[in-house]
């Protein structure tokens, strides 16, 4: 391979796991946000087994893909600064799930289903009542999402995909 080709093999990589993360986006996980689904499982995996900042872009474009199929419930700019979460989110399991694979899993699963509806508390409109009603959804879709990832990742340490 010729100079420059892990870079268009990181680059489509990128479009392979977007693509699948807006794939996920479709298989909705039922709850009164209207917007959990399987879309962030593409990056939670890519931002161990690709790069952090290839998994946090994976994971911002997954939200945005699932937010637009349901209609932007929560509007543009909420959307916007979920898929943000998201992206961080997934950067947490990155970085530490390379290392402690369920440490990085459970961090990354208190991140998305705590630490980001737990913002909205400071949101006019949101507060208390949004994160308890949202919490629950989000630990679960968290927990299904990072799992997955969780165990692809295992399995792509013993066996590489690419």
């Amino acid at each position: 391979m010729g100079k420059g080709s892990g870079n268009v093999k990181r680059l489509v990589l990128l479009g392979l796991f977007t693509a699948l993360s807006a794939v996920g986006a479709l298989i909705k996980i039922p709850s009164v946000l209207g917007t959990p689904a399987f879309d962030s499982l593409p990056g939670y995996f890519a931002a161990a087994a690709i790069g952090v900042a290839e998994g946090a872009v994976v994971a911002f474009f997954g939200h945005l893909a699932t937010a637009y199929t349901a209609g932007f419930p929560l509007s543009l700019p909420i959307h916007l600064l979920v898929a943000a979460f998201m992206a961080g989110a997934a950067a947490v399991f990155g970085l530490v799930a390379r290392r402690k694979p369920l440490l990085g899993a459970a961090l990354a699963v208190l991140t998305n289903g705590v630490a980001a509806p737990a913002a909205f508390i400071l949101l006019p409109g949101y507060g208390l009542a949004f994160f308890a009603a949202a919490t629950p959804a989000l630990m679960v879709a968290s927990a299904l999402n990072v799992g997955g990832a969780l165990v692809l990742y295992l399995g792509h340490r013993r066996r590489p995909l690419f």
